[in-house]
């Protein structure tokens, strides 16, 4: 793999050249737009098909994500519906899409220059193999980020090679389907082009080239002007070959004046061949976990880590009350939980994860916990919560339930990068002891859930056994869909402060949580009216306290504008405030890069210190971005005096905001937003829950392949300073407890980077489709600052059997059909085919893509299923998918319209089709 340092050299070398879909002249397409264009296509049909499938009536109400969400999940539940999920999901292909320009500049296969086809498809055909297995598994935010490099690669061919001049209008198959081979390619001794000493020449392939349909691409010179005889280059100021004879480029990434014609057809092929890959990967996942990688679920999310030594029977018992008061209470709305996680922990046992989305699991796997074993207080509670934070879906709320302080304390840090990296909310339900003995153990105390809730922005509910009844309240306020938080504040030590909100139209069930001890306060809405903390029914809201919480519910009729609470304690206190809203943002720390394509990287630690902070926001409205306007945005402090660094704003379109903030506040930080809601014109405010800080270290390092279990995998890693130099000590975590190897220190000079490898080997017996979590520490000797780097690894079995399943018909009996359309009501017409998978895995799944009727099969075990679909001869076609067990596709089409195409097939005509996905894909619609 490319050293970290020589991909910063090479970008510093290759600004003004081009190695992709690029901006550069008007009207150009980007990796972005048409990544974009495929992906909400793809999306939309699988919506519409999951909608119709479930008697629903597909009908965004605009085109904007939110609204597409909206439709998605079904008119008939109730509740608010937030696209925020959805809009995270796609910023991570995109970024992984444009990322290959940084990290993989000088690399042939990636960007399919330098006739680099065989090795380029390698690369398309295993990054399927792993997107595919890694759905199997659930493991999503790994499946998007290989789709969008893979798209990158996919993309790149079409710009890249002369396939549109070969006059070629539809994708090549054959770059997603390994078991056809690449054919007429030429060879490095073949001349393909002409000269262009203009470098301008609308299409300089040499005529033989054209007439043979030899498939060429143009060679990339970055540090040298070499290429073979005779070949084309890719083009460009920084493409040394371009000045080499023949002389010009054949690269279609920018729209000129020369090659506007080429440059279209081939993002229009390259619009085709995406669609056409996404469409593969969603007929192997199926519609609703395809949904489910692409961020279409509701956002509630029940995440519980459970204590079960011998003294928690009776917090067992309220988690388990709790849990099956959500599923009975939310059932068939849009607050009902998209997916259920138990993670139990002991000692020195934890887990494993139960993972569902379906409730009744839930309910059974807590129904089986026990409390027993334990007897000294310390227990593994940071290693469920690990197990935790890298098994659920990001920006989570998981809740941990124990009465005893952590016995490895040493994944403290692990824990805390890991928060960032998700943004999850982690909150403890501490019950108080019950003569439990205490073991003396380093430096772990209560006061270590505090620091990881403030982190992570959620609280620790201090109560005993008998009041946790009433403090799981929280827990169905937060189990809801389009949570936001509008304040959060710490104070330590606790002094009296007046905190002032904004509250908008928007906003409904809105809470407020305060934890601590002799707290007095006194709310006041916009009119004057206020309620005191003695209060517990009163003209703003109820007022419920149960051990250290006080939980405000406001009244439903509540006043929108400034509304302010004055709270009187000298203890430290915690104050938030959330309430469900369809306004919200998402965001990411970015740093950026340089190259042929400028752009942005998110930020996999720490900020760095001493230079001004950059973050790229992603805002959702209720009728998308234009739904509101922007106000300020920028950094505050959360604990301590509060400081306010307002960034500047500039829009990158598509409501995606670059904030740049040049005096970031010392310590912890959260972003806060406010601005207009033009549909209810009232003002808003939103902040984001996760704590940050700067670091002046900084580590490099990146995965670029999945690995085989029982293989190695070296992951080459950098770490610089800009503080003082001397030894920094290096830790690595995983949550699979793989045996690792690593430099456990590396001596830094301020400035310059140091190099170590990460070694891993996942055990032969993994299963294909895990992903591993692996957190990377580099920190000072004083212990005064670190920063980290999360990968993501994923383990993949390879794969020899690429061919899909096959469809022989076998008969259609449709002769009863009428020729009249308008006269088909009391008729029907059969269709029975055999489905084969030949040496393959077998069969796996069968699937009904288009028609009305009946589609009935044989076990999917036997080496021939048979098919048998009937309809009324309304519904003329009928296409259905068969996946087998490594997530081929093959496809069954027939179509007894007599308007047009191919004549029906009868009984007495039977045939043979290998109707694979791509020859029956329907044109893609261009946007």
């Amino acid at each position: 793999m490319t050293s970290v340092l020589v991909i910063a050299l090479l970008n510093l070398c290759l600004a003004g050249h081009s190695v992709a879909f690029a901006p550069n002249g008007g009207g150009a397409s980007t990796h972005v737009s048409i990544t974009r264009t495929a992906l909400l296509q793809t999306v939309t049909e699988t919506c519409r098909a999951v909608a119709e499938e479930a008697g629903h009536e597909f009908k965004p109400t605009g085109s904007s994500p939110e609204e597409l969400v909206q439709a998605c999940l079904g008119p008939t539940a109730t509740g608010e519906v937030s696209g925020a999920k959805f809009h995270s999901a796609l910023q991570e292909i995109y970024t992984q899409n444009g990322l290959v320009d940084r990290d993989f500049v000088n690399s042939a296969p990636h960007h399919f220059y330098s006739e680099a086809f065989l090795e380029g498809r390698r690369l398309i055909t295993e990054g399927v193999v792993a997107i595919k297995a890694n759905i199997r598994n659930e493991n999503f935010q790994a499946s998007r980020e290989t789709l969008g490099r893979v798209l990158h690669t996919l993309q790149d061919f079409y710009s890249h090679s002369n396939w549109v001049e070969l006059g070629y209008t539809e994708p090549y198959i054959n770059l997603i389907r390994p078991d056809l081979p690449l054919d007429n390619l030429a060879d490095v001794d073949t001349a393909t082009c002409n000269d262009c000493a203009s470098g301008t020449c609308p299409n300089p392939i040499l005529p033989n080239i054209l007439k043979d349909k030899k498939l060429t691409s143009g060679y990339m010179g970055i540090f040298s002007a070499a290429k073979p005889k005779g070949k084309c280059s890719h083009g460009g100021a920084g493409d040394l070959t371009a000045t080499e004879v023949p002389r010009g480029g054949i690269s279609k990434d920018e729209r000129r004046s020369d090659n506007v014609a080429l440059h279209t057809a081939a993002v229009n092929v390259a619009t085709a061949a995406s669609l056409q890959l996404l469409q593969d990967i969603r007929f192997a996942a199926g519609d609703n976990d395809f949904l489910r990688m692409m961020g279409i679920a509701r956002s509630s999310v029940v995440c519980f880590v459970i204590d079960t030594t011998g003294s928690m029977k009776d917090d067992i018992e309220e988690a388990r009350a709790v849990v099956n008061q959500i599923i009975d209470s939310k059932k068939g709305t849009q607050d009902e939980p998209s997916e259920y996680i138990l993670v139990p922990f002991n000692d020195p046992e934890f887990g494993p994860m139960t993972r569902t989305t379906d409730a009744e699991i839930m309910k059974r796997e807590i129904s089986k916990l026990t409390a027993t074993g334990g007897g000294d207080t310390p227990e593994m509670c940071l290693s469920g919560l690990q197990v935790a934070l890298t098994g659920a879906p990001a920006s989570s709320h998981i809740y941990v339930f124990t009465d005893a302080i952590p016995k490895d304390i040493q994944l403290k840090d692990t824990i805390v990068a890991l928060i960032r990296t998700t943004k999850s909310t982690v909150s403890f339900f501490r019950t108080s002891g019950t003569g439990r003995r205490r073991r003396s153990l380093r430096a772990a105390s209560f006061e270590d859930y505090k620091d990881l809730a403030l982190a992570s922005g959620g609280q620790v509910i201090q109560v005993s056994k008998k009041q946790l009844p009433q403090a799981t309240d929280i827990i169905l306020d937060t189990s809801t869909s389009a949570l936001v938080t509008v304040l959060q504040r710490a104070r330590n030590p606790g002094k009296q402060e007046t905190f002032s909100f904004t509250l908008d139209e928007s906003l409904k069930n809105i809470t407020i949580y305060i934890t601590g001890t002799s707290i007095t306060f006194r709310l006041t809405n916009p009119a004057g009216v206020s309620q005191g903390h003695s209060v517990a029914s009163g003209k703003l809201g109820t007022i419920q306290t149960v051990g250290n919480l006080r939980r405000i519910r406001l009244n439903a009729d509540k006043q929108t504008g400034a509304w302010n609470i004055n709270i009187n304690s000298n203890k430290p206190y915690t104050l938030k405030l959330t309430g469900q809203s369809t306004i919200t943002f998402i965001y990411d720390f970015v740093e950026s890069f340089k190259g042929p394509h400028p752009g942005y990287a998110v930020l996999s630690g720490r900020p760095q210190a001493g230079q001004p902070a950059s973050l790229m926001l992603s805002l959702m409205g209720r009728k998308g971005p234009s739904s509101f306007s922007v106000g300020a945005v920028g950094l505050v402090t959360v604990s301590g005096p509060e400081t306010v660094s307002n960034g500047t704003a500039t829009d990158m379109g598509n409501g995606d905001i670059l904030v740049t903030v040049v005096a970031v506040p010392e310590g912890e930080f959260v972003i806060s937003l406010k601005g207009t809601d033009k549909v209810s014109n009232s003002e808003f405010q939103r902040q984001s829950t996760t704590q940050m800080s700067l670091s002046r270290v900084n580590i490099q390092a990146m995965v670029d392949s999945s690995v085989e279990p029982g293989k190695t995998l070296e992951v080459p890693f950098s770490v610089r300073t800009q503080g003082p130099g001397g030894k920094y000590t290096i830790t690595a975590k995983n949550d699979r407890d793989i045996p690792m190897t690593y430099p456990v220190s590396l001596t830094l000079t301020t400035g310059q980077y140091g190099n170590g490898t990460l070694t891993i080997k996942p055990p032969a017996s993994m299963p294909s489709g895990t992903d591993v979590t692996v957190t990377l520490e580099a920190k000072s000797a004083s212990g005064d600052d670190s920063n980290y780097a999360v990968l993501k690894i994923s383990v993949v079995t390879k794969i020899t059997d690429f061919v899909p399943p096959l469809c022989q018909v076998v008969s259609v009996l449709a002769d009863n059909c009428p020729h009249d359309v308008s006269q088909c009501g009391p008729f029907q017409w059969e269709f029975l085919a055999n489905l084969t998978d030949g040496n393959g895995t077998g069969i796996d799944r069968i699937a009904l893509q288009q028609g009305n009727g009946n589609l009935t099969y044989t076990t999917l075990s036997n080496p021939h299923v048979v098919a048998n679909y009937t309809a009324s001869c309304c519904s003329q076609i009928v296409e259905f998918t068969a996946v087998d067990k490594v997530g081929n596709v093959g496809k069954c089409y027939h179509s007894i319209e007599r308007s047009a195409g191919p004549p029906a097939l009868s009984l007495s005509l039977p045939l043979w089709l290998c109707l694979l996905v791509s020859a029956l894909l329907a044109r893609p619609r261009w946007a």
